[in-house]
């Protein structure tokens, strides 16, 4: 069998159902046998970055592996944003690029290049990958994809990058029919540390859950749910988790960080205990007052990954194990435990809520409300599977005001915080989910790194749903500098601009319009659904100078937010 020809049955087997790509001279053996295959949807894509931002959305919501191909030289290093986005946000990816034949790679040669657009993509992978691997030899080829998917997959999942050099691929190589590689052990719950953490939960008067991105990465997203019910603990999220519990749940309280909603921050001041579950505790979470953060409580820690604990949050209780595996051991154990309803502390979040309410931390600016534009598109929304959002202040305000009901997804780029990965991973999303509409949430700047896949959208006819907050500026630089740099605004406000993404749409066949004033918001709205099964781009223009609020104040407590309080230092994230 030509190795072309068994990378496609391999995929295939491991139950990809599509992969993205751009195409390039090394890589026609790979798109050749893909189509001859016919099995495996080819999704070609405008630019390599987007092929890696749809297979890292793919991914998240299937959980099967996400397939991005790219030819060498500048095909594979287009890669590499998308794939540390995977790396960060712990997608499981793999990667396969083409390479020039081995007679023409360099090796150990004392020049830059041999073979045109030879580049050495391996070297510049491994540090945003789990294992970046080149082809040597045909015969290496069965055992590297088994591996790669599996590694994929394993722990914390993330990408995989296989260089495999054209010679390789159109060689023949004797083997088997490729069969679907077992999943590999998940790290298993301690029973002891599990009936100590149960039991502090019992006792603390105001405990609190915070949800992280790692239960979607553990598959694990309905277990968490019904852990959180049975143990009556409201709950947090981070960024990554916004989807965690329905926006309407009882138990939900909001997402906390630099950009949480203020009452959920104060919750979290407030609270004697704290479980967290798959987030980083990075400083976007806890603000980078640590001390202030740990506040004396007790913080129980469960990761898949020992080296997340214990890292900038010290003195947590760890739990390494996968979160499925705890959730499972949890669930058995609950049931043994006599648990308060804690009717006092959700009563008391409850009024931190109805008090700091989302759609009046940026009341008193001119046009529409950010805050109140998403939670219209919420209710307009309802048959999306996915809200999609791009990086910016609006990624903020989604994540502050979206109302995700129980079957919707939320996803961002958060790690990596890339701008221009909204379009593209909606593509992904609705190729995971054929004939689900999809919302993108994108801010005018960001939309414009990636704009050229409105032409994948065009193509294919994909039901997504583009709504671009236009403040015709690079917003959240912008009041970076409105707090640090006097007002001074060059490059974000001064220096900037942007289409009209109106008639952008058009030209790709794409029916858009545009709203200006909150009056006109809810028909504008309705306009975006009058046909569920088409692509639809709505400009919404925000005043420039709308902030999000609320936000951390730099060197304070994470319960002292702007504009209430003023930064005592200048922020370095």
């Amino acid at each position: 069998m030509k190795v072309s020809d068994y990378i496609a049955s391999f995929l295939y087997a491991q139950g990809v159902q599509c992969v993205f790509e751009v195409i390039g001279g090394m890589t026609t053996h790979l798109i050749d046998s893909l189509y001859r295959d016919g099995r495996i949807r080819i999704v070609s894509m405008h630019h390599e970055q987007a092929a890696a931002f749809a297979a890292d959305a793919y991914a998240r919501i299937t959980g099967v592996p996400g397939v991005a191909l790219a030819t060498s030289g500048p095909g594979a290093t287009n890669l590499l944003t998308g794939i540390g986005s995977c790396y960060f946000d712990s997608s499981p990816a793999v990667f396969i690029t083409g390479q020039v034949n081995r007679d023409e790679q360099k090796r150990t040669r004392a020049i830059r290049q041999l073979g045109f657009q030879e580049t050495d993509i391996v070297a510049m992978a491994e540090p945003i990958t789990k294992a970046a691997w080149r082809v040597e030899s045909p015969d290496q080829v069965p055992t590297l994809l088994a591996q790669a998917f599996a590694l994929a997959l394993a722990g914390r999942p993330g990408p995989v990058l296989i260089d495999v050099p054209m010679d390789v691929q159109r060689a023949d190589i004797a083997v088997p029919t490729p069969a679907r590689i077992a999943a590999a052990a998940k790290p298993a719950a301690d029973l002891p540390s599990v009936e100590s953490l149960l039991r502090a939960l019992r006792a603390a008067q105001r405990p609190l859950i915070l949800a992280g991105g790692g239960i979607r990465s553990a598959q694990a997203s309905l277990l968490f749910r019904a852990f959180a019910e049975q143990m009556r603990v409201p709950v947090v999220n981070s960024l990554m988790a916004v989807d965690a519990l329905p926006y309407d749940h009882s138990l939900r309280v909001g997402m906390i960080g630099s950009y949480g909603n203020r009452w959920a921050n104060l919750a979290m001041g407030r609270a004697d205990l704290l479980l967290v579950l798959g987030s980083r505790l990075d400083i976007r979470q806890t603000g980078s007052e640590t001390d202030a953060f740990k506040n004396g409580r007790e913080i129980y820690h469960v990761d898949c990954e020992s080296g997340e604990i214990n890292n900038r949050i010290t003195g947590c209780r760890a739990l390494v194990a996968d979160l499925r595996a705890f959730f499972e051991m949890a669930s058995e154990l609950v049931s043994t435990h006599d648990l308060p309803a804690r009717t006092e502390w959700l009563a008391e979040i409850h009024a931190l809520a109805q008090t700091w309410r989302d759609t009046a931390e940026v009341e008193n600016i001119p046009g529409i409300n950010p805050n109140v534009l998403m939670h219209q598109l919420s209710t307009s929304a309802r048959m999306a599977s996915a809200f999609v959002v791009d990086v910016g202040q609006h990624q903020m305000w989604a994540a502050q005001s979206l109302e995700v009901d129980g079957t919707q997804r939320f996803l961002t780029s958060g790690g990596m915080g890339a701008m221009g990965f909204a379009l593209p991973a909606a593509i992904g999303a609705v190729f995971a989910h054929p004939d689900q509409p999809v919302v993108v949430v994108a801010g005018d700047g960001g939309f414009q790194l990636n704009l050229q896949e409105l032409q994948t959208v065009a193509h294919h006819r994909l039901p997504i749903k583009i709504i671009i907050v236009d403040n015709q500026c690079q917003g959240m630089v912008r009041q970076f500098q409105q707090s640090y740099f006097e007002g001074k605004y060059p490059a974000t406000l001064w220096g900037y601009s942007a289409p009209d993404f109106v008639r952008v749409a058009q030209a790709y066949g794409i029916a858009a319009d545009v709203v200006h004033a909150p009056a006109d918001l809810p028909v504008a709205l309705a306009h975006l659904w009058r046909d569920p099964t088409a692509p639809f781009l709505l400009r919404v223009m925000i005043d420039s100078y709308a902030n999000a609020y609320p936000k951390i104040a730099f060197g304070r407590p994470m319960t002292d937010m702007e504009p209430l309080f003023k930064p005592l230092d200048m922020e370095g994230t």
